[in-house]
């Protein structure tokens, strides 16, 4: 009846009137999945909970109906029980003819109506899970969808974070390395000093050596050419050797992966290991790095003091949406006491055999 109202406006006022409906049907719906269940995934029928062309627009309509008829069932049984329990009361025990039977009676009726009362919990329990069947989030295009919408918006803030950090190091480090530069000989031009003049040179020439040294490390932190030459293997052994503490590797990498898939796993890898050595308190470390079934699977472990959280800060936060343009996902187990690993997992293909590239 709700949905077939019409506010006098004819099928235009229908419409909209169905789907204010579904739009109450829907918050209503979501308000019982929080008390049923607690705090689910987003849904994946989220996206416009107004139109009535959302995926889970039929399952809200039958939990609607279905728990229409069997919200009210308590109430009706306990009022039937009760008006059944009065009348036989009232019937064998009038109020004029009280005896010691009619205290027994009270009693059996009170631990009826516990019985009853318990049993609410069972029956809550059915509804929880009726409600968690026909609204929980379900597998399917949608939500794929809005977990690769979700992933890629991401990236692209993470790539917008990563420009503006080049666009900085750029002006505060090699740009104002040469605008001294050119000041510097600028001024070496104009002197009528040699000394002084060769002075202006000398420093000119050591501020350039240390621009060069920016633009390398900028270069570096783009695509380290210790990936290019080494591969993933060579890179990933090579930032375990910055680390203070032990780093026991195995790596079996029997190829190369596409240059995009290589360089996310290596950020990747060299975050989680810079994280061992700022956050853990670890007197070892490990990395382990397969290719299976099509995909690589790279460990990264401590024997530290555990406890970490992905929403705890940004490093593995930034390394999960550093996988996930990649359609990889980021595992982490850290019980307080450690250890702690961190498991990462990339669809990808190796590119070439590793002969290739020695």
């Amino acid at each position: 009846m709700l949905l077939s109202a019409s506010d006098g406006r004819g099928p235009a006022g229908t419409a909209g009137a169905r789907g204010r409906a579904l739009v109450l049907a829907r918050r209503l719906a979501a308000f019982q999945r929080r008390r049923a269940i607690g705090v689910l995934p987003a849904r994946p029928d989220a996206e416009n909970p107004g139109t009535e062309h959302c995926p889970g627009r039929w399952r809200v309509l039958a939990w609607l109906a279905v728990h229409g008829v069997t919200g009210p069932a308590p109430l009706v049984v306990i009022w039937a029980l009760m008006a059944a329990l009065d009348h036989v009361f009232f019937r064998l025990h009038p109020v004029e003819r009280t005896t010691l039977n009619t205290f027994a009676l009270s009693v059996a009726t009170a631990a009826i109506a516990a019985i009853i009362l318990m049993s609410l919990s069972r029956f809550r329990a059915g509804q929880a899970w009726l409600t968690r069947t026909l609204l929980e989030p379900r597998p399917g295009p949608d939500a794929r969808i809005l977990e690769l919408t979700a992933s890629r918006a991401a990236v692209v803030d993470a790539r917008a974070a990563e420009l503006r950090r080049i666009e900085r190091d750029l002006h505060d480090g090699a740009q104002a390395k040469l605008i001294a530069i050119r000041m510097n000989l600028g001024l070496a031009r104009g002197c009528q000093d040699p000394g002084e003049r060769l002075r202006m040179i000398d420093e000119a020439r050591e501020v350039a050596g240390q621009a060069l040294t920016d633009l390398r490390d900028l270069v570096r932190g783009i695509h380290p050419p210790v990936l290019a030459d080494r591969g993933l293997t060579g890179a990933v052994e090579a930032a375990a050797l910055l680390c203070p503490m032990p780093v026991l590797l195995d790596l079996d990498l029997p190829g190369r992966l596409q240059p995009s898939v290589e360089s996310a796993v290596y950020f990747a890898a060299a975050e989680a290991l810079t994280n061992v050595t700022k956050h853990s308190g670890a007197s070892r470390a490990w990395v382990r790095m397969r290719h299976t079934a099509g995909a690589l699977r790279l460990t990264v472990g401590d024997d530290g003091r555990g406890g970490a959280r992905t929403d705890a800060g940004t490093g593995l936060r930034g390394i999960g949406d550093r996988l996930s343009a990649f359609d990889g996902s980021l595992t982490v187990s850290s019980p307080p006491g450690g250890p702690t690993e961190l498991t990462m997992e990339l669809p990808c293909a190796l590119s070439s055999p590793k002969i290739s590239h020695c």
